[in-house]
């Protein structure tokens, strides 16, 4: 299982939000680039950055954050928060991520989602942020009328690499991710899954590792790797892929402060 450290960026700062909460967020470094390239030392295999001024404006607000994150480390990153046209999606594809998130437009317009994964193939993954088993789209500040499995078979249809699903009450919570709803919606599509949301130690990883069979083959982690809740190293150790060897100590935060 691919364990994925989280980026999450405001005002080009390195937070994390509690459960999406924008006036609830913590800095953990006014530098994401050398936090990036930390994780990837310590032998990330891939990146997940959002936007999270462009998750609540529908703008790219963070691009030359993002922009210095792509040519500085050696690893694919995904990147997602307010890219709601095509015009985003080449944008960052131009400047090295790898794969784009959409979330908002997969509700709103199912059918520019259709054209792009067409035009990009495997380079279009859906953010499926669920509060309660609905959607909320906008930086989490709105929630559909539409459920994540459905969204999730419709995106599957129209040619989505795979799927996050985050819970977005578990989010930056530590109370340990939503298994129920990741083994239901396993089972409801085919393409891969990757979990997001309440993370809190090795345990964790060790309970989504036993839904891989089903469709759930990665893990993003944010707060819990920040606090030194989990450790990357030892996360990599425990549930699969990353480079360990020779991997340096954990990374102490407060040297950011």
């Amino acid at each position: 299982m691919e364990v994925i450290p989280a980026i999450d960026l405001l005002e080009g700062r390195c937070v994390r939000l509690y459960q999406g909460d924008y006036e609830q967020s913590q800095v953990f470094s006014d530098n994401p680039v050398e936090v990036a390239v930390q994780w990837v030392e310590q032998g990330a295999t891939r990146l997940h950055v959002v936007d999270l001024d462009g998750a609540k404006t529908g703008k790219l607000v963070n691009l030359p954050a993002i922009e210095a994150i792509a040519q500085d480390v050696s690893v694919p990153i995904q990147v997602g928060g307010g890219v709601r046209d095509r015009s985003r999606v080449q944008q960052l594809l131009n400047i090295g991520v790898q794969r784009v998130i959409l979330g908002t437009v997969a509700v709103e317009q199912p059918q520019l989602v259709q054209q792009l994964c067409q035009e990009f193939p495997e380079q279009i993954v859906i953010g499926i942020d669920a509060r309660n088993g609905m959607v909320a789209t906008r930086g989490w500040q709105e929630t559909s009328e539409v459920f994540a499995t459905q969204l999730a078979v419709q995106m599957q249809e129209l040619g989505a690499a795979a799927i996050i699903y985050t819970d977005i009450h578990r989010d930056g919570t530590l109370e340990g991710p939503n298994i129920e709803a990741l083994r239901s919606l396993a089972a409801t599509i085919s393409i891969p899954i990757i979990a997001s949301g309440g993370v809190s130690s090795v345990t964790d990883l060790l309970s989504l590792l036993a839904l891989e069979s089903q469709g759930v083959t990665g893990v993003i982690v944010g707060r819990a790797l920040y606090t030194g809740d989990v450790s990357l190293r030892e996360a990599l150790r425990a549930v699969g892929q990353g480079r360990i060897q020779d991997i340096p100590p954990d990374i102490d935060f407060s040297a950011f402060a």
